[in-house]
């Protein structure tokens, strides 16, 4: 009896405490070339919430820079995937492998043509919508039910490469409208984290 106490006693500090819970991923292109243009919405989502955090541990792995943080009470990693949007699933799906978290708990935040600048849509699961990025996950990771922020960078004018217009900056005007939409997907996010999806896109959803 004395040795099952002890040996208790001395496993205990080993139990993981407050493993993460989610993997919350802003997509993006790294580089400097591309900090400020519209696919980068949800890197510069990642850099709001990292900001507002203070958080300085930053890593490099799994293909990614990571943060450890703490959100709404949930303990989370914050990941922009350095692979190119396109390869974006090469990161995810490594990452997922390692800390086993289910897909549900992988949230997406990603930049959307088909909404205005400062607009949100939050979605549970669905298709890739065109977006390489969602797709690219999709198909490494298999699932498509993971949720998603979109966040609305405007549709591309006339006469405009569609890679031209994602990879291109912000307006100024288009730029005010994006801080508000990086604002209120951080609140959405730690809506969705406490479990209320549902409330988050009641409130957010455009």
């Amino acid at each position: 009896m004395i040795f099952k106490t002890l040996k208790k006693a001395i496993t205990n500090p080993y139990k993981t405490i407050n493993p993460t819970e989610y993997i919350i991923v802003g997509l993006g292109n790294p580089g400097q070339k591309y900090e400020n243009t519209r696919h980068n919405a949800g890197f510069l989502t990642i850099d709001h919430i990292v900001n507002d955090l203070h958080l300085t541990n930053s890593k490099l792995k799994y293909q990614s820079q990571i943060f450890d943080a703490t959100i709404a009470g949930h303990r989370v990693l914050l990941v922009k995937p350095q692979t190119y949007m396109n390869l974006s699933g090469d990161a995810v799906r490594k990452i997922m492998d390692f800390y086993k978290i289910d897909i549900e708990k992988l949230i997406v935040i990603v930049d959307d043509i088909s909404l205005f600048p400062g607009k949100l849509r939050i979605r549970k699961k669905g298709s890739s919508g065109g977006h390489n990025g969602i797709k690219d996950i999709i198909n490494k990771t298999g699932y498509d039910n993971f949720p998603r922020i979109k966040i609305g960078v405007g549709a591309k004018p006339e006469r405009w490469n569609l890679a031209d217009w994602v990879t291109s900056e912000f307006s100024d005007a288009d730029r005010k409208q994006l801080n508000t939409a990086i604002e209120n997907a951080y609140g959405a996010l730690k809506l969705m984290l406490d479990g209320k999806t549902d409330e988050a896109m009641n409130k957010f959803n455009s």
